[in-house]
């Protein structure tokens, strides 16, 4: 099963994805599938402080079509993902966890200076950090999230542009049992984000352009429990309503190395705080998302990148000098980087790594500090461009002010993915 198993080549499932000839980088198939047998050996598939491992593999069938109209794109992507842990299975757990995730978009060409786009992906899964954008959250359990974006574009001039854009986010939890002394991962994170946006762009020249922008978001706790035991503190104390501007900039500084990046600052208002001397409680924090990436070969590149932001946490503390003050977010700063490098014309190895400082905000846990750390190194041979092998080593390690919450895991695989 070691050497049969398999894991995703991540440059050639790009690939096959986007309906992309890995030698020319163009197809003309409208569809494309392919499948992925990895074996693995997870040291601590539960992310707790004390271990448990289990060998394992993974079965990752995949299929998408991608229609191009004379104006318009239309894109329909679905991944399935079944994980059998062995060890489980051997202590009368469940030895399976199953992940779906579908990606729709539709991309449409008004006129020549109206341009709207529609993209919706949906993922039901166990394990939250895969789907946060590079950030962390401490909780392994069933969940369902659907992001759904809309943006309109429009060129008024050659100089410049407007982008008006929609974004909506739905998280439900699998776990939600309460009875007013434990709290559960529905109450704690269950909740719907709505965020809207616009961007003024000035179009210095066709490699260089500079934007101003201002983002409202709204973000409504749906959970309806007690988050923190022995309290009346209930998931709507989390609601808030946030406001951020910020100025950016897209320049290609040389043919293979580009900018992106934008920087402002975020103001929040929880407007349904418990907090028993004041009706709300308000905070202004950085935000920032930047990131630097160089081509130095043909099938090598280099990516750094940094963000400042707040997030959802599933610590919720109440402050001990009883003002009512609980854990609202998480404000976290993250470093990270990765290298793609073809090593021969059919080996490419990649490293990824990452660090994240988050500090909590409010509630008893206020300044407590999470350090998360993250390695993986990775080498794909493709023999052709319908079939390839893999293997592969992951590290994560978090390290925290609060008692019982880090752990260490160290996860190892090989396998092979067809694709066509």
């Amino acid at each position: 099963m070691g050497l049969a198993a398999a894991s995703v080549a991540s440059v050639q499932l790009t690939q096959a994805a986007d309906g992309s000839d890995g030698a020319n980088g163009v197809d003309s198939k409208v569809w494309s599938v392919s499948a992925t047998l990895r074996g693995f050996y997870d040291d601590n598939y539960d992310t707790s402080p004390v271990k448990h491992g289990s060998w394992g593999f993974e079965v990752s069938p995949q299929a998408s079509v991608s229609v191009p109209l004379r104006q318009t794109d239309i894109g329909l992507r679905y991944v399935y993902g079944l994980y059998y842990y062995q060890q489980r299975d051997n202590s009368g757990g469940n030895s399976i966890d199953q992940s779906h995730d579908v990606d729709l978009w539709v991309d449409h060409a008004f006129t020549e200076s109206w341009h709207g786009k529609i993209e919706d992906s949906l993922i039901v899964s166990q394990e939250p950090e895969l789907n946060q954008g590079g950030t962390y959250i401490r909780t392994k359990q069933d969940y369902i999230n659907n992001n759904g974006t809309a943006t309109l574009t429009t060129d008024w001039s050659q100089e410049f542009s407007t982008e008006i854009g929609y974004q909506n986010s739905l998280w439900l939890y699998d776990n939600t049992s309460t009875n007013g002394t434990l709290t559960s991962l529905s109450g704690l994170l269950d909740r719907q984000e709505h965020y809207g946006h616009i961007n003024l762009d000035w179009i210095v020249s066709p490699h260089t352009t500079y934007f101003v922008g201002y983002r409202f978001g709204w973000v409504d706790y749906t959970g309806d429990q007690i988050i923190v035991p022995n309290t009346t503190v209930f998931s709507k104390s989390r609601d808030n309503r946030s406001h951020t501007g910020y100025l950016g900039a897209d320049i290609d500084l040389l043919a293979n190395l580009r900018f992106e990046g934008q920087a402002g600052v975020q103001y929040f208002d929880y407007y349904n705080s418990a907090t028993a001397t004041a009706s709300a409680e308000t905070e202004v924090d950085p935000y920032a998302d930047i990131s630097l990436t160089y081509t130095y070969l043909p099938g090598s590149y280099l990516q750094l990148g940094f963000t400042e932001k707040q997030n959802a946490t599933d610590v919720a503390a109440l402050s001990l000098n009883g003002n009512g003050q609980v854990t609202q977010g998480e404000q976290t700063s993250t470093v990270y980087g990765s290298i793609n490098q073809r090593i021969l014309p059919k080996l490419t190895g990649s490293l990824i790594g990452s660090y994240q400082h988050g500090t909590f905000s409010q509630g008893g846990d206020s300044s407590e500090v999470d350090d998360y750390y993250s390695f993986g190194v990775n080498l794909t041979y493709a023999f052709n461009r319908h079939f390839s092998a893999e293997a592969g080593y992951n590290y994560d390690d978090l390290n925290s002010d609060i008692a019982f919450r880090g752990y260490t895991r160290n996860r190892v695989y090989i396998g092979v993915t067809a694709a066509y």
